[in-house]
């Protein structure tokens, strides 16, 4: 029977809702720990135990072990940024070899940083221990949570140092002096560029949002808040000069983002820093809502070539469940707010 105050086609519509949120988050949680335990975190009403038991797994089985099993010598691929020359991938390493490779230290870490592995866990601290007392940038020889001179990678290295708790105050002092005048980053900047780069915002961003909420001793947030004014200005995607689009892959979506600004990547980060969403965002949200199949599931868009570890889902076209669990967690935040 209907309930008294919806009509039979409302009723029938809120059961059909219903059926496909269930059906999606079932769906969801047949996927590894690293992102089982984020959807009954972000998506469902499990018990802060359970959540806590299943991200625990993420160390221990599936693709964050995987991961922590393949350093070697304190690095990943034998280098910070690049593998080293002498570095041969094995036969499970996938991907183009002919573009940039993911397979060292810094996108291995920020990985295991998107599948939440817990900082603390024994064999977690064992590989940080590693980096921190083997790992060297290319570019200058310095350690892994020094940084080097890109704000791009800086950005990742205080992010990583911020996440599984290393100093990188160092890095975060630089970046603090190089932010533009227009409120960003730009890794040309020590080429002579004076405009800001998404690319190297958004990295920047999520660094000095990781660096604040470890309790840095850098106060940050007055320069984190001028970098998020930089993209919302632009409404995540336009340009501040004319209104269209800065690039059309802003609006496809991938995963792993590397160091790749897209829509979704920003808007997860908006979520992050939480509070009401900014009313310049409802464009980008909206975007987010169209690219939703009838089935509730959002698709790998726009996969970023180079060599991987191995593959996380079935490639650019189908069905993605990071990008599914991070569109709809997007959702949630900002209808919530809408909502209030």
């Amino acid at each position: 029977m209907a309930w008294p105050f919806l009509s039979e086609a409302a009723f029938s519509m809120s059961r059909m809702v219903t059926r496909q949120i269930n059906d999606i988050t079932t769906w969801l949680l047949e996927a590894d720990p690293a992102i089982r335990w984020q959807v009954l975190r972000d998506l469902t009403d499990a018990r802060a135990e359970e959540v806590a038991a299943e991200r625990a797994q993420v160390a221990r089985t599936g693709w964050g072990k995987r991961l922590l099993d393949l350093q070697a010598g304190g690095q990943w691929a034998g280098g910070a940024c690049f593998p080293s020359r002498d570095w041969r991938p094995s036969e499970s390493v996938v991907g183009d070899p002919d573009a940039q490779p993911w397979t060292a230290t810094l996108p291995t870490l920020r990985l295991l940083r998107d599948f939440g592995v817990d900082p603390t866990d024994p064999e977690v601290r064992t590989a940080i221990d590693g980096v921190r007392e083997r790992s060297k940038w290319e570019y200058n020889d310095a350690p892994f949570f020094e940084g080097e001179v890109e704000p791009c990678i800086n950005g990742g290295a205080v992010t990583l140092g911020g996440y599984f708790g290393e100093n990188v105050d160092g890095i975060v002092e630089r970046l603090v002096g190089e932010q533009l005048e227009d409120g960003g980053w730009n890794c040309e900047a020590e080429n002579g560029s004076t405009r800001s780069s998404f690319h190297s915002t958004i990295c920047v961003l999520e660094g000095l949002l990781e660096h604040e909420r470890a309790g840095g001793s850098i106060p940050v947030a007055a320069v984190r808040q001028r970098g998020e004014e930089y993209l919302l200005s632009r409404g995540l995607f336009r340009r501040a000069s004319t209104g269209d689009v800065v690039d059309p892959d802003f609006l496809t979506f991938s995963f792993p983002v590397q160091w790749h600004f897209d829509v979704l990547r920003g808007l997860d980060y908006f979520r992050s820093v939480g509070g009401s969403p900014d009313p310049r965002l409802s464009e980008a949200v909206e975007l987010v809502r169209t690219k939703q199949r009838p089935d509730g599931t959002w698709l790998l868009e726009n996969t970023h070539p180079g060599l991987v570890w191995f593959e996380l889902e079935d490639g650019d076209g189908s069905p993605s469940r990071w990008n599914t669990l991070r569109a709809l967690r997007v959702l949630h935040w900002y209808d919530a707010a809408q909502d209030g």
